[in-house]
């Protein structure tokens, strides 16, 4: 893939797993700079679904299909699932080889917003100082924070540079 259109940054987390868990994503337009950052949380739920809840609402926050996607995660789970494993779920009924799949609406959710753009994966390391990684672990823990408030874990930021 060439340069991307859009530059992202996903996370998800819990405490306890499963247990309250948040998911946030940043979107950068590489042309005009504009930004986006959302965040949500479940009050039970687990850390994978959480990872790829962040992709999805990453990918579904995308207006326009076809365009080059760059995604940096810390979830070598959600990478693997989305550029290797997808393909063979898919093709089983999306059962795994040794039995039943795991979020199996998540999954399916992710494999309809792939099909709409061309996405390149990136690995980060967490808690590394990757900035983009760091504050979507923030908002993913406010998120956190807010669901073990029973408050709305909802969050939207935008700017346009």
């Amino acid at each position: 893939m060439a340069e991307p259109d859009v530059v992202a940054w996903t996370d998800g987390g819990c405490r306890g797993n499963p247990g309250p868990g948040g998911w946030a994503f940043r979107l950068v337009n590489v042309r005009s700079r504009a930004q986006l950052e959302r965040c949500g949380g479940e009050g039970q739920t687990t850390n994978n679904r959480m990872e790829i809840q962040a992709a999805v609402e990453a990918l579904k926050a995308l207006k326009r299909d076809g365009l080059a996607v760059l995604v940096h995660s810390d979830s070598q789970y959600l990478i693997k699932a989305a550029s290797e494993w997808l393909p063979g779920w898919k093709a089983r009924g999306w059962r795994r080889k040794e039995g039943e799949l795991k979020n199996v609406d998540l999954l399916q959710e992710l494999d309809r917003q792939l099909a709409r753009h061309r996405v390149r994966w990136q690995w980060v390391k967490g808690h590394a100082g990757d900035p983009g990684n760091e504050r979507v672990d923030a908002l993913a823990n406010q998120a956190m924070d807010r669901v073990q408030r029973r408050e709305d874990p909802a969050w939207e930021g935008r700017s346009d540079s």
